[in-house]
């Protein structure tokens, strides 16, 4: 809890604060924005990697990725990116940046011109800027979308991982695709999207124990499992599902349904319900406490029991 001596800026005590020199300290609300604004910057050693998954369509797997990497952008210092990394023609870009735009510029046209970017002001022509995250688009061809390989992955976050320190790839439903491969390879950490309903749930359950079976024991132990509420059934009981997973993961959270997320438009955290925008900075601050000391997979050489891994597949 902050010190009395905080100065409040939020709320009636800012107000009064300001009005009478007086502080009556910083109320429940804010020293919970407080700390998870403190979590969300917590310090990294080199450029991080989140991978969000899930092996179920329609959970809200991009609507998380999307959350996560506006709020981590609006509260780090350092350049965030989002990738989408869908081989199925991915809606990312178009939550952040819009359709139309998302269209224009794609991965496709930066793994065409990879030799051509030596600093950042070379690759902003490859990417789009929403607020201060920086965006990827997936190719929205059918044809070119699925070949975008294990090998185009690597390629394109190595280029990222020079001149960005956190990147957010937005993975397909279709975990065993050759680009998950290499995403699951590079990542860091790993976010596990479901709902609260039978089938989204054991579908999240048989994800972590595909990881496991897979060498990826750590990194399902250190995921951060998070539950979208738009989907929900009255015959299930939540609190086993939650229990189940608090027993296998590093954290479990709810993101509550939210008439501006369910639209499906680009998506502005000023037009969030409150509960939700908090629901969403909470997950952005458990992610990041995981940054730190984790040890980074970017700018790295492989290591021998990363390759046994791949092999495994």
């Amino acid at each position: 809890m902050r010190a009395k001596g905080t100065a409040p800026k939020l709320g009636w005590r800012a107000a009064f604060y300001r009005l009478t020199g007086v502080n009556p300290g910083v109320s429940t609300v804010e020293q919970r924005l407080l700390r998870q604004q403190s979590s969300i910057r917590t310090r990294m050693d080199g450029a991080h990697s989140v991978m969000v998954s899930s092996m179920k369509g329609g959970v809200g797997k991009t609507t998380v990725s999307a959350l996560l990497g506006l709020l981590l952008a609006e509260e780090r210092g350092e350049r965030v990116v989002a990738v989408d990394a869908n081989p199925d023609a991915g809606t990312l870009a178009d939550r952040l940046v819009g359709e139309k735009i998302a269209a224009q510029i794609t991965v496709r046209k930066l793994l065409n011109h990879l030799d051509e970017v030596h600093t950042f002001s070379d690759l902003s022509h490859y990417v789009h800027l929403v607020n201060r995250l920086q965006v990827v688009a997936s190719e929205q061809e059918p044809e070119a979308s699925e070949a975008f390989s294990q090998s185009d992955y690597e390629a394109v976050i190595d280029l990222l991982s020079r001149f960005c320190q956190v990147l957010v790839t937005d993975s397909g439903t279709g975990i065993t695709h050759s680009a998950m491969q290499g995403g699951l390879a590079r990542a860091d950490s790993l976010v596990i999207v479901g709902s609260l309903t039978q089938d989204a749930a054991s579908r999240a359950a048989r994800t972590l124990n595909w990881l496991a079976a897979r060498r990826w024991a750590s990194l399902a132990e250190r995921a951060v499992v998070v539950f979208s509420q738009d989907r929900e059934s009255s015959s299930i009981d939540e609190r086993p599902i939650l229990e189940h997973f608090q027993s296998r993961c590093r954290a479990v959270l709810t993101l509550p349904s939210d008439p501006h997320l369910k639209a499906g438009g680009p998506i502005d955290l000023d037009a969030l319900r409150p509960a939700t925008r908090d629901a969403a900075r909470e997950i952005a601050a458990t992610v990041a406490e995981g940054f730190y000391p984790c040890p980074t997979s970017l700018g790295r050489p492989r290591t021998a029991e990363g390759r046994r891994a791949d092999r495994s597949w």
